[in-house]
């Protein structure tokens, strides 16, 4: 029907509690008038960030066999969109989505750390894994240190500070792998970056106020509001915009002391990104 929601397949951990990854993302998507259909990663008690060793419900042959079930229905996604993986397997697991459907967008967010660490939990091996899958995207969004390590630079802190300048460069050097890159959460005086490039030489950067305030989750919101925008017919740069104003006002809604492992409390914000017509 050419007016159905546009529909993405969401491959990311689904967190019993804490306000990340699937619990974010797909009523994220759902208040922007778009269908997330997903195959979870992890299913987890709780998220893995600071809230104690989480219960885990894992089943290695449940990926690959819910993209065939998808597959068979003969499903069409308009996007394909990934997160945190759980080992490099999963990696193989989100090619075989882009192979299974060539013609959606395929937006990979290389979760592997974050302040000039790797995640705990993640191998060595994930490095690789996903600088391949990262071959096959149409848009990445790392941050300053997945970027470090995909590119195989010194980590942040290691080298010095992030700069929108030394993003820019290290976007530009990923660009031959991804043709689209967008460097996230960049340092940019009283602010915080966003740094796109292209391959075919298109540069930008957004800025939106620093808000001294850091919840677990927010990258999920960010790339889950900015894989609708751009399925809404936005242009990346005014899709990163939207998403930083969204994540910012998710900050300003959650109060100053609350557990910032329990995620922003987006529940109050959401009606935020309802748009009348734009399920299309």
């Amino acid at each position: 029907m050419s007016n159905a929601p546009k529909t993405v397949l969401c491959i990311h951990d689904l967190p019993g509690f804490g306000r990340a990854g699937l619990s974010v993302i797909v009523p994220v998507l759902s208040a922007m008038g778009i269908q997330a259909v997903t195959v979870p990663t992890a299913v987890l008690s709780t998220h893995t960030g600071g809230l104690g060793t989480p219960a885990r419900l894992a089943n290695p042959a449940y990926g690959p066999a819910a993209l065939e079930h998808y597959k068979r229905l003969g499903l069409r996604f308009d996007c394909i969109y990934s997160g945190y993986l759980a080992d490099p397997g999963q990696a193989r697991l989100v090619e075989q989505a882009i192979d299974l459907w060539p013609d959606a967008l395929a937006v990979v967010d290389p979760v592997m750390g974050d302040g000039g660490r790797m995640y705990r939990g993640l191998s060595a091996e994930m490095v690789p894994a996903l600088y391949t899958l990262c071959a096959k995207a149409s848009l990445i969004l790392p941050n300053p240190t997945e970027a470090a390590l995909l590119l195989g630079d010194p980590l942040p802190g290691v080298a010095g500070e992030v700069t929108v300048e030394s993003a820019a460069a290290q976007a530009r050097r990923l660009a031959r792998v991804c043709p689209r890159v967008l460097i996230t959460g960049v340092p940019a005086g009283r602010g915080i970056a966003c740094v796109s490039v292209s391959r075919a030489g298109e540069e930008s950067t957004v800025r939106t106020p620093l808000i001294a305030k850091s919840f677990h989750g927010t990258g999920d919101i960010f790339g889950a509001v900015l894989v609708g925008r751009l399925l809404q017919g936005n242009v990346l740069q005014a899709a990163a915009q939207a998403a930083a104003v969204f994540v910012g006002d998710c900050l300003k809604a959650t109060p100053d002391e609350a557990d910032e492992r329990l995620g922003v409390w987006l529940e109050r914000v959401l009606p935020r990104l309802t748009v009348p017509g734009a399920a299309g």
